[in-house]
């Protein structure tokens, strides 16, 4: 066990140059104290290891210093093929380096490994957009994604859903989600997404920006989802929904609200219970979502959701109401 902390040490000091003793201590799940004497034990075995006191200090290598550090184990190795995935790298124009590198790894590797990490590929695939969706192939993908890697800045004409507009951007990291690309941009001091397939115009400048040391995609987008989600469900309605009712809601409820449902413990006669959930920020978007559990949901609050859903039914009846009776019944 200590072996193999000392090699992660090793190696994250190697990756990112300088480290602190409680990120290392985080990493490695140890105590900071654990971390010191695993230090000490660095230095003792000849790795240069200094420490830069201060606020801004840690731990770090000797500037140069670097060692050979090629021992994968048979997890590694398969988990390395396994983010290799070919429509994503394609997307980015990075399918011919993708497969160079894995054939290099390939070589690289011991024979024993060899056989489990080649076949991580046949056995797993990612197919990213949803059911009975395609992934988008946006026209200015690849010009994006060189700017992001070479940090300069992009000028985009973009399509939103309110108006088109222009835009200089500085290009921060790019985010594949269902099937569509997303860009995370920084627009007068602001962090902002913009979905890739909606620029219309992208000229790639040789101005280079600062990025910003602070931020972080993963803990960017996740931020981002979780705003977005609330935006979009910021009222609360009382649902009455039969057991048909509740097998559909788990299938097409949407993932936020069905986290976030509460579900009354009396049941009612023939099984129906009530549910307190989350809805749309309108009524007419509320209540297209309940719309598709049918007569299985019955909406009792808000009042303006259940007058919205009684209106919504009513027209639907109407315009089926001239339907041949036994047609009507068989559908």
């Amino acid at each position: 066990m200590r072996a193999s902390r000392l090699f992660s040490i090793l190696t994250t000091l190697q990756a990112r140059g300088q480290v602190t003793a409680p990120e290392l201590a985080e990493a490695c799940e140890v105590s900071v104290r654990t971390i010191y004497r695993d230090i000490d034990a660095l230095s003792a075995a000849g790795v240069p290891v200094y420490a830069d006191r201060g606020a801004e200090g840690g731990y770090r290598l000797l500037d140069g210093y670097r060692v050979r550090l090629n021992g994968l184990s048979q997890g590694e190795a398969e988990a390395l093929f396994m983010a290799g995935l070919p429509g994503p790298a394609a997307a980015l124009g990075l399918d011919a380096a993708m497969a160079a590198a894995q054939t290099k790894l390939m070589a690289a590797l011991p024979e024993k490994l060899r056989p489990n990490a080649r076949g991580m590929q046949q056995r797993f695939h990612l197919d990213a957009p949803g059911w009975f969706g395609e992934t988008e192939e946006p026209k200015h993908l690849r010009a994006i994604a060189a700017s992001v890697l070479r940090e300069t800045l992009i000028e985009i004409r973009y399509q939103s859903w309110k108006a088109e507009k222009r835009r200089r951007v500085a290009p921060l990291g790019l985010v594949l989600k269902g099937g569509s690309w997303y860009l995370a941009g920084l627009v007068d001091g602001n962090v902002r997404t913009y979905r890739v397939a909606r620029v219309l115009d992208c000229t790639v400048l040789e101005t280079p920006f600062a990025r910003p040391a602070e931020f972080d995609l993963a803990t960017y987008w996740r931020a981002s989802i979780a705003r977005l989600e609330a935006e979009l469900h910021p009222n609360e309605a009382t649902v009455r929904l039969s057991p048909l009712g509740l097998q559909l809601f788990d299938a097409l409820g949407h993932p936020y609200v069905k986290a976030r449902m509460r579900l009354a413990d009396s049941v009612e006669p023939e099984g129906w219970r009530v549910a307190t959930m989350p809805v749309g920020k309108t009524v007419w978007h509320a209540a297209s979502e309940l719309l598709r559990l049918g007569a299985e949901a019955e909406v009792i609050a808000p009042a303006e959701l259940r007058e919205k859903m009684a209106e919504l039914a009513g027209a639907m009846a109407a315009r089926y109401a001239d339907a041949p009776p036994r047609r009507a019944a068989r559908r």
